[in-house]
């Protein structure tokens, strides 16, 4: 028996696995939901979407950036279970949020007065959520696995995370917004469900007084977590990974249906496969590095990653897109001559970008002690929102600017070449250690 279908077997990480996939899955639903809607039933205008894309984006970053080192503190100050309990039931209350707004949306009810600014504020709830979240789905791996489990326990998280990514893309893409709104509000009570089933994980420390200066506490946070050279040269390789997700995954709905001339369920269609994609290569690192935790391999993945970027914008520039007879539904989509290498560079994307993050994050929660092991993670949430803040800023100005979709691709195939540098630092550090 692998070590990864043990797991999956265990009270001790299955009720996990579990709450994460069903909290990825909803995140998605609803941002993919709200943002398609938006995209193909409300604006008209290429500038118009991917500046309501980065918005939405960076709403539900900003509370990493604020509320990250306060999370951190609790994670690792008080038992993570209690806290699951806790976040997923608010998302329950901010689901019943979000899903009025999709239905005031689809009503055609007050739509830019209160529709939208409903689904942003739940948006924004659920990114504060997650943030509260995010640090507890890797700080506990290390209190309830044993060593030489943690790496497969982070690759099966991920892989987790990014099936259900596929799962809520999927569903967004194709069910209409009413039912989107019924689904998220279900998924949100089943996942309360799954959370109190997470055996308790009690601080390794005791009970500390924690900082509710959110500026301070954020800034001391970072400061005494970079000291390590090895975690700071992860963290920064990691920030630079989301910084190029950000970018990406906000291009690809405008993208599809400006430069492709393509429906909503192939905007949806290239986040599945981007997410089949980060799935397939979390799991095969695990396999390539036996369960080591190392960083040999994140030059050379990132690297190919930039190459498939650079792949996937010269077939958009060869695309010759049809706009006298609508937009192209899937099968229209697929029977195209450069579709089938059109997703096959997304792929390529989307593996060797996991195969670059999956052995970062479990430094973060290995190499540290399991007591800091959250506020590690916390630190790394801010850095990393910080830098997909800025993605979504930048990406936002070459719009406005008037850069094409297509040629922002080359922004992001650029960063590749700093995280590639990075990457080889970390794994010279790591051979020093």
């Amino acid at each position: 028996m692998t070590t990864s279908t043990h797991l999956v077997r265990t009270r001790r990480f299955l009720p996990l696995f579990a709450t994460q996939l069903l909290g990825a899955f909803n995140d998605n639903l609803f941002k993919n939901a709200m943002v398609l809607y938006v995209v193909y039933s409300i604006y008209n205008s290429e500038a118009a979407e991917a500046k309501f894309s980065a918005i939405a984006s960076a709403l539900f970053i900003i509370p990493f950036v604020l509320l990250s080192a306060l999370s951190g503190q609790l994670a690792d100050m008080r038992d993570k279970a209690r806290i699951i309990r806790i976040v997923k039931f608010c998302e329950i209350l901010i689901m019943l949020v979000g899903g009025a707004g999709l239905l005031l949306a689809w009503k055609n009810i007050a739509v830019s007065a209160l529709a939208i600014p409903l689904m942003l504020l739940a948006l924004f709830a659920m990114g504060v959520h997650s943030t509260f979240f995010g640090p507890i789905k890797y700080a506990i791996l290390p209190q309830h696995l044993h060593k030489d489990e943690v790496l497969a326990g982070t690759g099966l998280v991920e892989a987790g995370t990014y099936i259900a990514v596929l799962a809520g893309t999927i569903l967004a893409g194709w069910i209409d917004v009413e039912w989107a709104a019924l689904v998220v509000v279900l998924t949100a009570v089943v996942g309360y469900f799954a959370g109190r089933q997470v055996p308790p994980a009690p601080s390794q420390n005791g009970v500390e007084t924690l900082d509710f200066h959110l500026i301070r506490s954020s800034i001391t946070l970072v400061r005494n977590t970079m000291h390590d050279r090895r975690v700071f040269l992860a963290i920064m390789a990691i920030s630079f990974f989301w910084t190029i997700g950000a970018v990406l995954f906000i291009q690809f709905p405008p993208l599809a249906k400006n430069v492709l001339n393509a429906s909503k369920q192939v905007a949806s269609l290239f986040l599945v496969v981007f997410s089949v994609g980060i799935a397939i290569g979390s799991v095969s690192i695990n396999a390539l590095l036996k369960g080591k935790v190392s960083a040999r391999y994140a030059p050379v993945s990132v690297i190919g990653m930039g190459i498939f970027v650079l792949l996937f914008f010269m077939v958009c520039e060869v695309w010759s897109p049809h706009s006298e007879d609508g937009l192209l539904d899937t099968a229209r989509f697929l029977a195209e001559p450069y579709a089938v290498p059109l997703l096959l560079t997304l792929l390529g994307i989307a593996i060797a970008g996991g195969m670059f993050v999956v052995p970062l994050y479990a430094f973060l929660t290995t190499f540290v002690d399991k007591s800091q092991t959250a506020r590690t993670i916390a630190a790394n949430n801010i850095v990393n929102s910080g830098a997909m803040v800025a993605g979504s800023a930048i990406a936002v100005g070459l719009s406005a600017a008037g850069v094409a979709i297509a040629e922002q691709l080359l922004l992001s195939a650029a960063m590749c070449l700093v995280s590639a540098w990075l990457g080889q630092l970390l794994y010279r550090a790591e051979l020093a250690a």
